[in-house]
């Protein structure tokens, strides 16, 4: 059988512990999780407890269920951001800071209505994203901070200024990657 419903009675952390990265199998169980609601807790719970070996592929999951539902994430929003600074897996920051993504676009484009996030919660994000940016961190998990950072400099003033700064001064060491993110928020700023 083919589809997401060939394990209806699935086992999440058993599947969650023996899937990989390939986009099939993170497809499969995301949409799993999308039509059995119920299961975010434990998808979030595997997510948060960076003790749990398989944090990483809970990490890959989590964020394929927050693009298409964000708002399934605002009653566990407190417990995400206080978790923000416990994460050090590269694999799993790459989807966490695109979590912070998705966080900030629901908070400050059309889709949003400005009260998605506590004002404690949004700088929880902005210190985070900014501990990425300037971290030996993968390209694509300071291209995702870059760009919450920039659409959180909507509201706090003090964050262009530094985001251009470390933008400026960090543009010639990276990759062709970061310089064509970076380059296109200089733009805005």
């Amino acid at each position: 059988m083919s589809g997401l419903f060939y394990f209806c009675d699935m086992d999440l952390r058993s599947e969650i512990h023996n899937s990989t990265a390939h986009r099939p199998i993170r497809d499969r169980i995301s949409g799993y999780v999308l039509e059995h609601h119920e299961e975010l807790e434990t998808l979030l719970g595997m997510c948060l407890d960076v003790s749990d070996e398989d944090h990483h592929k809970a990490c890959w999951n989590l964020e394929l269920v927050l693009e298409s539902r964000i708002d399934w994430l605002q009653p566990h929003l407190k417990k995400f951001c206080d978790s923000l600074v416990d994460f050090t897996d590269d694999s799993a920051l790459r989807s966490i800071s695109k979590i912070c993504l998705f966080i900030s676009q629901r908070e400050f484009t059309s889709r949003g209505n400005g009260n998605f996030a506590t004002d404690e919660q949004l700088r929880k994000i902005a210190s985070a994203t900014f501990d990425w940016l300037i971290d030996e961190r993968k390209v694509a998990t300071k291209a995702y901070a870059m760009r919450a950072l920039y659409l959180l400099g909507k509201r706090y003033d003090w964050i262009y200024p530094e985001l251009k700064e470390i933008l400026s001064k960090d543009f010639p060491h990276h990759s062709a990657g970061y310089k064509a993110a970076a380059k296109q928020l200089l733009r805005r700023l």
